[in-house]
């Protein structure tokens, strides 16, 4: 199982990433597995205990699940070294920049983990270029496609 913020591409440049862990309740796990999660508005903070909490992650409710199942956008907390935490704390407090969820996925043990990238905002024009590389790619693609017959 592998879900990724495909708009975060467009949104954000990403400087650096890393692998976190996530603290879960019994329904939400199943409903990752399922594949129901929406990256929208999803953004990562370092708290003033140097925890890092995941803000804004929409996990659907478990459908079986009854009145055991989870709040959708609770607040969740990451799991990471206290090493990368500091790191993490001194990018986003000089540069400026934010934390973001790049995916998330289920790992070969069976864990779920989330990665989360450092990125920088993209300017309009930065967007325009993407849009515009992207459009030439596909033309690209179609002529070769269109030559190979």
């Amino acid at each position: 199982m592998n879900i990724e913020n495909r708009k975060a591409k467009f949104e954000y440049f990403f400087i650096e990433e890393w692998e976190a862990g996530i603290v879960l309740k019994g329904t939400e796990i199943k409903s990752i597995r399922e594949g129901k999660v929406n990256f929208k508005d999803s953004y990562a903070r370092i708290d003033a205990n140097n925890e890092v909490w995941l803000f804004n992650l929409h996990i659907s409710p478990y459908e079986k699940g009854s009145y055991f199942n989870h709040e959708a956008e609770r607040k969740r907390k990451l799991l990471l070294n206290a090493r990368e935490i500091k790191r993490m704390k001194n990018k986003t407090e000089e540069q400026g920049m934010t934390l973001i969820p790049k995916r998330i996925y289920i790992n070969e043990s069976g864990k779920c983990k989330v990665l989360i990238a450092l990125a920088k905002g993209k300017k309009l024009y930065d967007k325009r270029d993407a849009l515009q590389e992207k459009q030439l790619n596909r033309e690209d693609q179609r002529r070769s496609k269109h030559n190979e017959f």
